[in-house]
């Protein structure tokens, strides 16, 4: 396994293994200091790359600056930078076979994740570029007065900051819209996962997009702080855990840069006594806890009737237990393992705390004992969980699943409203009124009806401490622009 991840490693160019991309050009570190990159599955060092300084991030900030306050991108119409993004796109499509493999090789996420959702990546571009198109340079209002002339103009210098567990998509919601509105951009990657936006900087490399537009450092937390701290920078759009998000919101409060925050999650599943259990296994089992739960949209609280309560256990524990658990490179794994020690650690830690509440265990409860090395657990399923438990309330982000009983509808949605997060959620249910009028009544950002999507055309993002703003859509674009009015007398 591990030859084969090394073996993969090299089909990424000298450029993207070594370098950083800095104003239109592949840029050598500043400094010797390194990351290792560790094989989630073997806990061996399959590859090393540079660590980013503070000089290399300022040298990135002040290209980005340069470009937008004096080159050209900014001051194209919408509909002159869509033709960059069609260019990018099919730059992307090109490279498609190494982004799916960056998936498995950095993380250990399952080969078969990767085959099924990263080859529609490009289309977020596509769709960007489709609203560039069709969109007004400008907008005439009348006034009391005479009429004001409502411009879009871009918002500036923006940060991209990307977390590790799903960076290829997460990277493209924030960058696609961006560059649609004129901004120029940082991209500071996960230090676990830096190769998905290097490769983004070859296709905009490659697509002609001016220097200066794109820079890309993957550099650490430190780094990253001095990123966000940056007068130079106009915005900062994060993805990641919600303490890092407050910390970021309050840096940005204090300068008044804009900011957009997509958090953490700790979405309910509500099962109606009506739901389709088949159904369910069939379609939207695989999705409730993806990437062994580490994804901030994560089905993990179960929300059911005390009438069904036995139903949707065993449902839970014969779906969960029938989807294969091991190498993520055999095309069957559903289950790869998790991202580093560290975060194993913290997972068995949860499960550990959810046996001292009371919880009761249906399935799994620990690390895999049957693998001798790498940073699997096992899926796991509590019932009897209360949603005052530290299990049922905290992001664990791994794959544990919480079963809450409830009273009644009203009951239901009382409880998946009782959180501090607000990300995701799903209804099941044969009665798609009474789903919708319930979906109506739950505070969270995205949610499904017998179905778990996330689309280009619709906006992710989440309520209460999930976040602030909105990625994708239409919405998604608004993030990156300002509107100014002009105004003048009549005629």
């Amino acid at each position: 396994m591990l030859e084969q991840q090394q073996e993969f490693f090299e089909e990424i160019s000298q450029n993207a293994r070594n370098s950083f991309y800095i104003d239109g050009d592949w840029a050598k570190p500043s400094s010797a200091e390194i990351f290792e990159l560790v094989a989630p599955a073997t806990e061996e060092i399959q590859i090393k790359v540079p660590a980013g300084a503070i000089e290399d991030i300022s040298r990135a900030v002040d290209a980005a600056r340069r470009a937008f306050d004096n080159g050209p991108w900014p001051r194209k119409t919408f509909a002159e930078r869509s033709v960059y993004l069609r260019r990018i796109a099919a730059e992307m499509r090109k490279r498609e076979h190494l982004f799916k493999r960056l998936w498995p090789a950095q993380i250990g996420a399952p080969i078969w994740w990767a085959e099924a959702f990263l080859g529609r990546i490009p289309e977020y571009f596509d769709f960007y570029a489709d609203l560039g198109e069709q969109m007004p340079q400008y907008e005439i209002r009348l006034t009391a007065l005479g009429s004001a002339k409502v411009i879009q103009e871009s918002v500036g210098v923006c940060a991209l900051i990307v977390p590790w567990n799903s960076p290829y998509i997460l990277l493209v919601q924030k960058l696609a819209p961006a560059l649609l509105a004129g901004c120029t951009v940082v991209v500071k990657p996960s230090p676990e996962t830096p190769f998905e936006a290097l490769l983004m900087a070859e296709c905009a490399e490659a697509a002609g997009v001016p220097p200066g537009v794109l820079n890309v450092v993957t550099a650490g937390r430190e780094v990253g702080d001095w990123l966000v701290r940056s007068t130079s920078v106009d915005k900062v759009s994060f993805t990641g855990s919600t303490a890092v998000g407050k910390h970021i919101a309050k840096v940005c409060a204090d300068r008044v840069a804009r900011v957009s925050l997509e958090l953490g999650g700790k979405s309910a599943a509500i099962f109606c006594d009506d739901a389709d259990l088949s159904l369910w296994r069939d379609t939207v089992a695989p999705f409730m806890i993806p990437l062994s739960g580490q994804a901030c949209f994560s089905q993990t609280r179960v929300l059911v009737s005390r009438r069904r309560r036995k139903d949707v256990v065993d449902a839970l524990v014969q779906a969960m237990s029938s989807m294969p658990l091991g190498d993520p490179w055999d095309p069957n794994t559903i289950f790869g393992p998790l991202v580093s020690a560290a975060q194993r650690e913290r997972v068995v830690g949860y499960m550990e705390l959810g046996k001292k509440e009371g919880a009761k265990i249906a399935l799994g409860g620990g690390p895999v004992s049957s693998i001798n090395r790498g940073f699997f657990v096992e899926p796991t399923v509590f019932y009897g969980v209360t949603n005052d438990m530290r299990i049922a309330r905290e992001e664990i982000f791994g794959p544990v699943i919480s079963v809450i009983e409830y009273e009644d509808e009203d009951d239901a949605i009382r409880i998946a409203n009782d959180s501090d997060f607000g990300l995701s959620g799903t209804i099941f249910s044969e009665d798609m009124a009474r789903a919708e009028n319930m979906a109506t009544r739950i505070r969270t950002g995205n949610i499904g009806i017998n179905t778990l999507q996330i689309d280009p055309v619709a906006p992710f993002g989440g309520f209460k401490q999930s976040g602030i703003g909105r990625e994708a859509g239409k919405e998604g674009l608004q993030q990156y622009l300002e509107a100014k009015a002009i105004f003048f007398p009549a005629a």
